[in-house]
């Protein structure tokens, strides 16, 4: 049993950190010299670690480095949208080995599974593999995944996905494991990774782009909800507190939130304000600081942010999406004061750090998380419960035996 713990704790360094010499190593995990040693003849006679160059300097020979085998597997993620899907492909070890940007049908009666397939050959090919050879494969969505039925819902701009267990039958008709999530849910995943999150236990991300979404995060698992709902907060009802008229009549009941935020929206509040765009990143960016848009934009935020703190009570907000980030820090600041006048918790409000397709890298994060456990036995506490239930359950599948 020791040794069974050692030996992954080695490789959850060398997944975590890459190729490290026999002496870095060692002192990653605590062991002795003569221990280490062994412990890397055991994991390269099983393959699990190989020979990954030599590091220089210094006096004396240069030194052997040592890295997961990345070989033994591979997985691809999807960042899938109504104007394009994203692909990329990487080694169990996290090596990105190829991408590739597709424009795929999204419309009623389309085929799917077909194109998307065909899009997944091409991107494996230019990695050098075979599509049967990927372990899993995670996809982004912008809607709600149900885990126990495969349907995807509050997705109406990508109709040609509803009305089946999507994952269900990618699987079947392509030969892969295939798992579909909520974009904004991915985001959260990879700002609990490499970003503002890392050392958070509890925090809620919101979304604000052309539409509107959102991700709950409970001591470092993400709340799903019973139908795959938690975090949908585009239909939470929220009074809109701007001082100028937009033109909009809303109901008794209030607005819908993402009626308040999504870029329509706010590109009509910016132009009640006398600042035209086409886009709400454009009007947020043109915006000068202390104007009034700005605040009214941020005190209608608030209001929808208000109702997950009131309940969830985080350790803090992140705000991202193409909004947020034409607004930055000044406007999750300004957020942040009108949050504090609406509810108790003082929770500070901030920007989400992950650069690039944070939605692909946190799809890549969930199938790596997956695909590692089964090869390598290591475990990723932030994304336990990322397997769909198996049919009649509703927990997630027990891990694999360690190797």
């Amino acid at each position: 049993m020791l040794r069974e713990i050692n030996d992954r704790a080695a490789i959850e360094v060398l997944l975590r950190e890459g190729p490290l010499t026999r002496a870095e190593l060692e002192l990653a995990i605590g062991l002795s010299k003569p221990a280490t040693a062994q412990l890397i003849t055991r994991l390269e006679l099983d393959d699990l670690v190989v020979k990954a160059g030599v590091r220089g300097g210094g006096r004396g020979p240069r030194a052997q480095l040592w890295a997961a085998n990345g070989s033994l597997a591979f997985v691809a993620a999807v960042d899938l949208t109504p104007h394009v899907a994203d692909f990329v492909v990487a080694d169990v070890a996290g090596v990105v080995l190829a991408e590739y940007r597709t424009p795929l049908p999204v419309h009623e009666g389309a085929d799917v599974v077909g194109t998307f397939g065909d899009a997944l050959n091409h991107v494996t090919a230019e990695a050098g593999i075979t599509r049967n050879q990927l372990a899993h494969v995670v996809i982004g969505a912008q809607g709600a995944f149900d885990p126990r039925t495969g349907l995807l819902s509050s997705a109406p701009h990508i109709p040609g996905w509803l009305g089946f267990d999507v994952p269900q039958k990618l699987s079947d008709e392509l030969g892969v494991d295939v798992l579909i999530e909520n974009d904004v849910n991915l985001v959260a995943v990879e700002e609990m990774t490499v970003g503002m999150a890392q050392d958070v236990d509890d925090f809620v991300m919101v979304w604000l782009s052309e539409g509107v979404g959102g991700a709950v995060v409970i001591g470092r698992r993400l709340l799903r909800g019973a139908t795959g709902g938690g975090g949908e907060i585009d239909w939470m009802r929220v009074p809109d507190p701007a001082t100028v008229d937009t033109g909009d009549v809303w109901p008794v009941a209030g607005a819908r939130f993402g009626n308040l935020v999504d870029s329509p929206a706010i590109c009509r509040l910016a132009a009640a304000h006398g600042i035209l765009a086409e886009t709400a990143w454009e009007a947020v960016a043109e915006a000068p600081e202390g104007h009034q848009f700005l605040d009214d934009l941020a005190k209608r935020v608030a209001g929808g942010v208000a109702n997950l703190v009131a309940v969830a009570d985080p350790q803090l907000v992140l705000l991202c999406g193409d909004t947020s980030r034409a607004g930055g820090d000044g406007f999750a600041a300004l957020v942040q004061e009108k949050l504090h006048e609406l509810v108790l918790p003082r929770t500070p409000v901030g920007c989400a750090s992950v650069q690039g397709n944070a939605v692909r890298a946190g799809a890549l994060q969930s199938a790596l998380a997956t695909t590692r456990e089964d090869v390598f036995g290591v475990v990723t506490p932030t994304l336990l419960g990322s397997r769909r239930p198996e049919a009649g359950s509703t927990r997630p599948r027990p891990s694999s035996p360690n190797r």
